[in-house]
């Protein structure tokens, strides 16, 4: 136990404050280092170790970067954003579109890929026009983080909890689409009051367009392939096994080459959650998750879903979403109705993105997209946004699922 809660520490120290001082030792190395010295000092038995890593949720996290990235690469992703942007030509109205496309891309594909192809196209539409950006990348960001909540392919996050519940791909949506959608309007509200000054109604204005490269078939065949895909996982088909169809599926072609598909990947991603499911199967297997539980038992049952959201989104901005929820995995074998910790679980760790800009990747993605064009997208001015919008999604959020989960 002690060895395990040591290594357990470090790990989760560098991934608190991003890195080891005086070492060139990062995250996605540091989950490594960490899974490594859990089986060198013995806190897990390597008979143990593949039993610890989930394969399914890290083929689901494959499988939808290889079908986002071979979208992007035709084009479809920066084709589509581009003729919904165009059409709105007032302030609020760009917010209202921003918001939405965010949010239903987000919910249909990885929310960190939704970001990384609609901040720069944004940026574009944006600076010729001397408007304020700000508001609009705020938008972007938090409906990013608020769609993905909707599904279990949205976000890294609920790929593992879809993996580690076994809860359906229709089951999970019909629970969480509804607080989705209410975190979306409540984010166009808010946003639209906070920024009001900036997004003051003005004479409709012709967006420039900017021509683009599409590679029309290619991105016909692979829209056809995620459709495909999204109906299939609605249908009640394996998740996991369906993402990997499709994958395999657009990588049969002759007009890309594989090369350019996986080096859109984030491998980085893919190390990092297969060193935290070891690091965290340590843990477990150290005996923690046993004593987490008996502690638990002495909580009063009216406060132990309060308590839990709340420990959700405070580890979720303390050590990032991803390892809050294999961290709180333990906690959830407490709950008489483990489906419904799941879906909390889920929900809140999302949500809770939007607090602060290091809480979600997906932020970081956009904040750094803003500064590459001179953009300065700054704490205050994300937390201004951030925390009421965190607050009020996840109660709402909580009151539309205890409302539908019974």
């Amino acid at each position: 136990m002690t060895s395990a809660l040591i290594i357990f520490a470090a790990t989760y120290l560098v991934l608190v404050t991003g890195e080891l001082p005086g070492f060139r030792i990062y995250r996605t190395s540091a989950a490594f280092i960490g899974a490594v010295c859990m089986v060198v000092f013995e806190v897990l038995p390597p008979s143990q170790l593949l039993g610890v890593i989930d394969f399914p949720t890290l083929v689901l996290l494959f499988s939808m970067m290889v079908v986002a990235a071979s979208l992007r690469l035709s084009g479809a992703f920066r084709w589509m954003a581009d003729v919904v942007l165009h059409r709105a030509v007032r302030p609020h109205a760009l917010l209202a579109v921003v918001i939405a496309l965010a949010g239903v891309l987000s919910a249909c594909f990885v929310n960190d890929v939704v970001c990384v192809v609609l901040a720069p196209l944004l940026l574009d539409v944006l600076l010729p026009l001397r408007r304020n950006p700000v508001p609009y990348l705020i938008a972007l960001a938090t409906a990013a983080n608020i769609g993905s909540a909707a599904t279990i392919i949205g976000n890294p996050q609920n790929m593992i909890v879809g993996g580690l519940s076994g809860i359906s791909y229709r089951a999970f949506a019909a629970a969480l689409a509804l607080p989705a959608l209410a975190g979306l309007v409540i984010a166009y509200f808010l946003i639209a009051w906070i920024f009001r000054t900036e997004l003051r109604a003005d004479a409709a204005t012709n967006l420039p367009r900017r021509p683009m490269r599409v590679h029309g078939w290619l991105a016909l065949k692979n829209g056809g392939i995620a459709t495909m895909l999204l109906i299939a996982l609605i249908a009640g088909a394996p998740i996991a096994i369906s993402a990997a169809g499709a994958a395999a599926w657009v990588l049969f072609t002759r007009r890309v080459k594989p090369a350019k598909v996986f080096a859109l990947v984030d491998w980085e991603l893919l190390v990092m959650f297969s060193g935290l499911f070891v690091v965290v199967g340590g843990i477990e297997y150290a005996g923690l998750h046993a004593w987490i539980q008996a502690r638990l038992t002495t909580l009063p049952a009216p406060l132990s879903d309060r308590w839990f959201a709340v420990a959700s989104v405070a580890l979720s901005n303390l050590v990032s979403n991803v390892p809050a929820v294999l961290l709180l995995k333990p906690v959830v074998a407490s709950f008489s109705n483990r489906g419904h910790a799941w879906l909390v679980l889920a929900l809140t760790s999302t949500l809770a993105g939007n607090l602060t800009i290091p809480g979600s990747v997906a932020n970081l993605i956009v904040v750094e997209a803003a500064r590459r064009r001179g953009v300065k997208l700054g704490a205050l001015s994300h937390m201004k946004v951030g925390v009421p919008l965190t607050v009020l999604s996840i109660v709402v959020g909580l009151t539309i699922l205890g409302i539908l989960v019974r």
